[in-house]
């Protein structure tokens, strides 16, 4: 019997208690196992990684590393959850938090990005907690920070939630213009979806340098939000790629110029956005954003 929405939904809800628990540092960064993902997501493991094989060039290392024979004894000698692997000829995977948000666009799958959603959220506040608690951690290894990390949010979790959510308020949409540092790559992304959030039926990007990176960001606009995005004609980006976007999340148009250096985000021809670095690259490295007087919104328009 198929499950209602309802359904789906408090299920989704019921994992979020659960999920900061599974997250783990590899390699010195916080991972989910594809296990553990699987489960989340509602599929099987091998359907998952299926999912990523075929779209391999969306999974760069930085999104998804096969954990090593030695990593994986380690995993199995101290995560229980994990018992069944110690037989298994092929090494997991495991996806880090931008793997995570990719992984649920390639799986198409409402339950998938529901569920993905909570699960960015929990690595930004698994994140934000190993921060301010480095020097508890600085000593112990991967297994033992999670655990330990794991134990301590948990005794102190309304508190700590409460604390890390109102760091992000400084990225809310009210601010006229704001910096972002090297390797602030989510907030930058946490702030930029924030603005595409305000538009209700329009959204123009003025970009040389767009990839299907930015389309998975413009994916998360509104419903009925038409997207048109002016760039190089050297971009990386296909027919193909627009017809896909356009299947599930219409309308996208791609225009060609070579007139604009500078990136600029329109909103429904009432706020533009000056961002100093391409959207593909956010966080890479320092920038700036700040809002413009709307009054320039028709002689940018005119020159693109």
């Amino acid at each position: 019997m198929k499950k209602s929405f309802l359904q789906e939904e408090n299920e989704i809800i019921s994992t979020e208690d659960t999920i900061k628990s599974k997250i783990l540092v590899i390699r010195g960064q916080q991972v989910m196992i594809d296990r553990d993902l699987a489960q989340i997501y509602g599929v099987e493991t091998k359907r998952l990684n299926e999912q990523v094989k075929r779209n391999i060039e969306r999974f760069p290392e930085e999104f998804c590393f096969q954990l090593t024979s030695t990593e994986k004894i380690e995993l199995v000698a101290n995560c229980d959850r994990f018992n069944p692997l110690k037989h298994s000829t092929t090494e997991p995977y495991a996806f880090t938090e931008h793997g995570v948000t990719m992984l649920a666009a390639v799986l198409k799958s409402e339950t998938a990005v529901k569920a993905s959603i909570q699960i960015v959220k929990a690595f930004v506040a698994m994140r934000h907690f190993l921060a301010s608690n480095a020097q508890i951690f600085e000593r112990l290894d991967f297994i033992e920070r999670r655990q330990i990390s794991s134990e301590l949010h948990q005794k102190d979790s309304d508190k700590r939630i409460d604390e890390l959510f109102s760091l992000m308020d400084k990225y809310k949409i009210e601010e006229k213009k704001g910096i972002f540092f090297q390797g602030q790559i989510f907030d930058a992304y946490a702030k930029f979806e924030s603005f595409l959030a305000q538009a209700k039926s329009e959204i123009i990007l003025i970009d040389g340098y767009v990839d299907l990176s930015v389309l998975e960001r413009l994916s998360k606009k509104q419903n009925g939000v038409n997207v048109t995005i002016y760039t190089d004609p050297k971009t990386k980006l296909t027919v193909q790629d627009v017809q896909k976007f356009n299947a599930q999340y219409p309308a996208l148009t791609v225009n060609h110029t070579t007139k604009m250096h500078d990136r600029f985000l329109i909103i429904d021809k009432k706020l533009v956005y000056h961002i100093g670095a391409s959207l593909k690259d956010l966080g890479k490295k320092c920038f700036a954003f700040e809002i413009l007087d709307s009054a320039l919104i028709s002689a940018i328009l005119q020159n693109v």
